[in-house]
């Protein structure tokens, strides 16, 4: 990590966006260095809720052994399938064997959403969670998560459009929680024009997130430019003051 341009965000961010939370980060590795590895052992418990300690400051290490839910590990990179029965589970359940989210309409809508995704080659053991701040020189941190307010997000959306005249530089893909922040940014890291990305639409995880908060995740390679064109953006203009004074 770039200390110069880490140091450089902090100023920039509080500059424009007053005492709004920092960003977190993640990035993939086999030494989780001065992170805290969470263990194998103990009860169920979905992954977004687990960042809130992140977004306190702590610094997390997670392993295939760490996440108790099968629908992460597929979307983190550390396994390839989902649970049996998944497109049931996803859709309309098994009359008297499993309740179903409703979340589409049919398996075979489930079995053709899974079909399209593509798979993560991830090799490394660890992937860490870090706060913005706490990031040091060693660290190769691969996407950046907002949580954020709608102010904060149309701040986050219109700078990620900035320098191009494509107009979708966003996308909001369907998927769970920790897809929306790991999966889908990730593999936009490695396109032609990577896209920034808003969630946590995910309903299931909505309860580990404040209310009227969505997520904006954007690779960091396309954050980097972002931080750069800040001070020539409309950040600077009179439109932008008038919603910063309603930023907390």
């Amino acid at each position: 990590m770039n200390i110069e341009i880490k140091d450089h965000f902090i100023v920039q961010w509080k500059k424009y966006f007053n005492n709004a939370d920092l960003p977190i980060s993640f990035y993939y590795t086999d030494n989780p260095g001065d992170s805290t590895i969470v263990p194998s052992k103990g009860k169920w418990n979905c992954l977004i809720c687990e960042l809130q300690k992140v977004m306190a400051g702590q610094s997390l290490a997670f392993s295939s052994e760490s996440l108790k839910c099968g629908g992460a590990k597929r979307y983190l990179g550390f396994a390839d399938r989902m649970r049996p029965n998944f497109e049931y589970f996803l859709s309309c359940g098994i009359e008297n064997e499993m309740e179903g989210e409703r979340y589409i309409r049919t398996p075979q809508l489930v079995r053709e959403l899974m079909e399209k995704q593509k798979k993560l080659a991830i090799k490394e053991k660890y992937i860490v969670f870090k706060r913005w701040d706490n990031l040091v020189e060693n660290d190769n941190p691969d996407v950046v998560i907002f949580f954020a307010t709608p102010d904060i997000l149309s701040g986050l959306f219109t700078l990620a459009n900035f320098d191009q005249s494509e107009p979708n530089s966003t996308i909001t893909p369907f998927g769970a929680g920790c897809g929306s922040i790991v999966y889908y940014p990730f593999i936009e890291k490695g396109s032609q024009r990577p896209r920034a990305v808003i969630g946590m639409f995910d309903v299931s995880a909505r309860k580990c997130v404040q209310e009227g908060v969505l997520t904006f995740s954007v690779p960091m390679i396309k954050f980097t430019k972002m931080i750069s064109y800040m001070d020539e953006s409309f950040l600077i203009t009179d439109s932008w003051k008038k919603v910063q004074k309603r930023i907390n």
